[in-house]
């Protein structure tokens, strides 16, 4: 126990406030900042072990990150004589559990509270945080309503229930969690974690299944007179439902039949059965508050205030809720009232990604999708396990979404007028393919596309790369021609996003400078196909979307309608805000979001999913170790590992600038330093033959001709290696320590070339012509460069000679790209076209180059980009970034008549 007057760092203990399983609470003050905050000092058993400390840390440094109006605020962590002790909010008012001992809640407060406690969870969720020990004593109920404590915090600090004891706090088992530990509190644990199983974010959906029944009636949802009983019921049972129990004298009614739906989806005993995420329970929650008049009363804890429109029948209401937690149900009763002009209601919904599979992020892939102009049907980007993105479209009125065979890595989607065809992106190619069936048909190359727009008259606008114009192609394929010129006098370099006008002749497309970061000198401007001219309409950031008389577009994170008369090509009036915290992309200057012509709006929210971790994995896939922290790892150019196997050169993103900057890290340790200290953007990197050196793209914005220069790792010096006017992405050393291996131009076009160590005479070219050819690696050898090309209409892995031109060999036969040698020269790795990791060996003489058979090792789905992986010298291991664990899988929101939201605003 700290005496009153106690410091721990700039904070002196006060009062003692209370203690639980993970320590001692005190009321502090922050000498510092002049507040008074709630330190909670951890039994030091928790900090047992240095590592048990360093998880711990970890995890309060991610949960310090979670700003929300519904979490308790973690401040600060700090370390003193030997005490470990956390700064947090201090909350005046109660804890659930204690306002649970006068009996269950009113209605209204019921839906008010347990909206905020599962948007507080959908908001941790999407940050890759889940609670675990989610119940009562950690809510505590204040004046601005609900506040979460102890987010995550079980896990971190290894706590587990102890055997023979169920009590409101954990209690120490050992000091990690381990397969087979249980962490959490009985009463509220779902059957997973009853079975030793890892906690998702569908865990903390079980458990605010159980809080809400508790609120509502006053009882618990499993009951047993043992630990053992209690674990049978949980396994077994099915709670009573709502409706049947004693009614509460001093509640003032029954919980409406639509709550205790939503309860049971979040009970179910097999989390896929379950409903999928936090966002969808607080969305159905506000609709039953607007439905149930009792929601008029005052709740006692303010909530947020519901952007349902209220309907004239209250019971019509509570019945589409309670149907809405069924995505089926939801999406008839959507499309019925679409298709009988029924009046100004708005309806929220949420997708249900297919059965075993994951919606596509922004991240991962560029605008995943798209609305058809009657708002009747959906098409997405989605992927089961590590395959491959595949396009799948989905009936409203239909329960299923089935893919469309043909879309193998699609992405950016679009629908034809008549809404008969997608136009969409795959394998740097514009394609298209009917819904009805039949073969995906190539219209144009698209390297690196950024959207696209299908007009009434046939004709489909395009952005081919991430630099250039705005081009157009007929619907049926034939030559490409540009629409749109950029202005270099105001700094332009790309044009993208368009979107046609109804008139199928006027579009909208967002003009900014190119690379990646938050686009400077952007605007969207509206033109015409038969002239060059072009009309300013809004200086922003952002892809757009036109529809019921209004822009779409986000700003500052959130998606805002504006009004926009098409005849004058002008905005008329202010922006109202729709959609809040909106998945959106600053990189590329995109967000999450799709319209149709009739009030159907389709989005994602949350941030884009960019943290990624770096990861040891077996020749069978199996995941060996971590390395390191989770970071924002560059989808290109990463990971290279030293020749020695030691180290790693990585990009890593500076989300602040949106460029990036190479990092060295210890491959042993998982320690990591910067090793490019400028502004420049350096997303690619290579390491020289003798491992002293990073070869890096040293140019800065704007500056041509960019040079490569070699960057010693341990000590001073930068010696440059060779200039070339263009876009330079360093790739491989030559063993002899001669030449460096580059792409340059990569984006409407792409060429290798060698480029002399020495920086005397010319870059030799290795792979150019009018194929896309990129990511080169030197052979054991150095005899030998394999590369990408699709000179054959389709990436494949080709072999050439070097430095004399001679032979030229094609090693994959079905689709291939990233080439990586073995160090002993016996193998060559690639990716096929379905995300396997594959290897073939091979035969290099000096009369020739032979392979042997294909063998897929394994199958590996990224955020995409051309590497992804790189091979360890003595090719056992595969050294990988794949998306940070517990990560909550994206969700795809649906809205009917948004325009009615106007009218209110």
């Amino acid at each position: 126990m700290l005496a009153p007057g106690t410091s721990l760092g700039p904070y002196r203990i006060l009062a003692p406030l209370g203690a639980g399983g993970m320590g001692e609470v005190y009321r502090a003050h922050d000498t510092r900042l002049g507040r008074d905050v709630a330190v909670k000092v951890l039994s030091p058993h928790l900090a047992a072990t240095p590592e048990v400390r360093a998880r711990f840390e970890r995890e309060a440094r991610t949960i310090s990150q979670l700003n929300h109006a519904h979490i308790c605020t973690l401040y600060d962590i700090g370390h003193q004589d030997g005490t470990d002790y956390l700064v947090m909010e201090l909350l005046d008012g109660e804890t659930l559990a204690h306002r649970l001992e006068k009996g269950a809640l009113p209605v209204a407060d019921v839906l008010a509270l347990g909206a905020q406690i599962a948007d507080a969870l959908a908001r941790a969720h999407h940050a890759g945080v889940v609670h675990r020990d989610l119940k009562p004593g950690n809510v505590m109920l204040t004046k601005s309503g609900a506040k979460l404590m102890d987010f995550g915090l079980a896990r971190a600090a290894g706590l587990a229930a102890a055997p023979g004891v169920m009590t409101e706090s954990p209690t120490v088992s050992r000091p990690l969690t381990a397969e087979g530990t249980i962490v959490g509190t009985f009463q509220y644990m779902a059957p997973e974690q009853l079975e030793g199983k890892e906690a998702d974010p569908r865990t903390d959906l079980w458990a605010l299944g159980c809080v809400l029944y508790e609120m509502a009636t006053g009882q618990r949802a499993f009951e047993g007179a043992s630990q053992a009983s209690l674990i049978s019921s949980i396994m077994k049972d099915e709670p009573r439902p709502m409706g049947a129990l004693e009614p509460d004298p001093a509640s003032p009614g029954a919980p409406p039949p639509a709550l205790d739906r939503i309860v049971r989806e979040c009970l179910a005993k097999d989390p896929e059965e379950r409903i999928q995420s936090a966002h969808d329970v607080r969305l159905q929650l506000e609709w039953i508050r607007e439905a149930d008049s009792r929601a008029d009363v005052p709740c006692g804890y303010p909530s947020e205030a519901s952007r349902a429109s209220r309907r004239p029948s209250r019971e019509r209401l509570a019945w589409i809720a309670s149907l809405s937690v069924v995505t089926l149900g939801m999406l008839v009763a959507v499309l019925l009232l679409l298709r009988s002009g029924a009046g100004p209601e708005t309806i929220y919904a949420s997708l249900v990604a297919p059965a075993g599979g994951e919606f596509s992020s922004s991240y991962a892939n560029p605008l995943p999708l798209a609305v058809s102009p009657d708002g009747a049907q959906i098409v997405f980007c989605a992927r089961k396990g590590e395959g491959p993105d595949v396009l799948w479209v989905r009936s409203l009125d239909s329960p299923d979404a089935r893919p469309l065979p043909g879309t193998e890595n699609a992405h950016g989607p679009f629908f034809s007028p008549d809404g008969r065809s997608i136009g969409f992106f795959a394998e740097a190619k514009l394609k298209r393919v009917d819904i009805a069936g039949g073969s995906a048909i190539t219209l144009a190359d698209a390297r690196d596309p950024r959207g696209g727009t299908w007009g009434r008259d046939g004709m489909i606008l395009y952005a081919t790369t991430g630099e250039g114009p705005i081009f157009r192609v007929a619907a049926d394929g034939g030559r490409a021609a540009e629409v749109t010129a950029l202005d270099t006098t105001l700094g332009e370099s790309t044009h993208r996003y368009p979107v046609f006008l109804p008139d199928g002749r006027h579009f909208l497309y967002l003009a900014r400078r190119g690379g990646t970061g938050a686009g400077e000198e952007a605007a969207i401007y509206a033109a015409d196909l038969g002239s060059p001219d072009r009309t300013l309409v809004v200086g922003v950031a952002s892809n757009v979307v036109y529809a019921a008389g209004h822009l779409l577009y986000a700003r500052e994170g959130s998606l805002v309608a504006q009004p926009f008369d098409t005849g004058r090509l002008a905005t008329t009036g202010p922006t109202v805000p729709l959609v809040e915290d909106l998945q959106w992309d600053e990189r590329f200057s995109r967000g999450v979001f799709a319209a149709s012509r009739n009030g159907v709006l389709a989005f994602m929210t949350g941030k884009a999913r960019t943290r990624t971790q770096l990861l040891w994995l077996d020749r069978s896939g199996r995941r060996l170790e971590r390395v390191g922290e989770a970071a924002d790892y560059t989808y290109g150019g990463t990971p290279a590992i030293s020749p020695d196997g030691g180290r790693a050169a990585m990009g890593i993103l500076n989300p602040e600038r949106g460029n990036s900057g190479i990092w060295i890290v210890d491959l042993a340790t998982g320690r990591r330093r910067k090793l490019t200290v400028d502004d420049a953007d350096h997303p690619g990197c290579a390491w020289s033959h003798d491992g002293r050196r990073v070869v890096v793209d040293q140019g800065a914005a704007g500056q041509q001709p960019v040079p490569l220069v070699l960057r010693t790792v341990d000590g001073p010096g930068v010696d440059t290696v060779t200039m070339r006017a263009g876009w330079l992405w360093p790739r491989s050393a030559s063993p002899d320590g001669r030449f460096i291996l580059f792409d340059v131009n990569p984006g409407i076009t792409s060429d290798i070339l060698a480029a002399p160590v020495s920086g005397k005479g010319p870059p030799i070219p290795v792979a150019a012509g009018p194929a896309y050819e990129l990511t080169g690696q030197f052979s054991r050898d150095g005899r030998l460069v394999a590369y990408t090309s699709d000179e054959s209409g389709r990436d494949e892995v080709y072999v050439v000679s070097f430095p004399v031109p001679g032979g030229k060999w094609q090693v994959s036969q079905d689709g291939g790209s990233e080439p990586r040698w073995s160090r002993d020269g016996r193998e060559l790795f690639y990716v096929d076209r379905e995300n396997w990791i594959s290897s073939v060996g091979v035969v290099a003489s000096p009369s020739g180059f032979e392979t042997g058979a294909v063998r897929q090792l394994f199958q590996l789905h990224t955020a995409g980009g051309d590497w992804r992986y790189d091979v360890s010298p003595d090719g056992s291991r595969f050294l990988v970034t794949v998306p940070q664990e517990e990560k909550a899988s994206p969700t795809v929101s649906l809205m009917t008549n948004w325009p009615a939201l106007l009218r209110k605003k």
